[in-house]
């Protein structure tokens, strides 16, 4: 999803959505990532007190519901490093809203 969720997503994006924010470090990654802007991830997991391959996993997960972003960059000694940041998304969660979502719910997904 490029832009972020959209405001009535389908019943798989609702779910991928909700499923990456229901843990608390994904919950302070977005917040940290909202608050600083983008970050690196090695500078990311020392604020955080987490390690690398540990956030790395989360950011994986949000961003494959796409809550943020990553871009891989070259610093000028010639290191890659991969930069995240949260892309704007604002998701109506009303009855109404998990109804509409819920009738778009593939196969797939409801076997899970």
């Amino acid at each position: 999803m490029t832009g972020g969720p959209a405001p009535h997503p389908t019943g798989d994006e609702l779910l991928r959505i909700l499923a990456a924010l229901g843990n608390p470090h994904r919950l302070r990654i977005v917040a940290a990532l909202a608050g600083g802007g983008r970050n690196y991830v090695s500078r990311l997991a020392r604020e955080l007190g987490i390690g690398r391959p540990l956030l790395h996993m989360h950011l994986q997960r949000l961003e494959a519901a796409g809550l943020v972003t990553g871009s891989l960059e070259q610093t000028a000694d010639g290191k890659a490093v991969r930069f995240f940041e949260v892309v704007p998304f604002a998701v109506a969660l009303t009855p109404e809203a998990v109804a509409r979502a819920a009738l778009t719910i593939t196969q797939e997904e409801k076997a899970k």
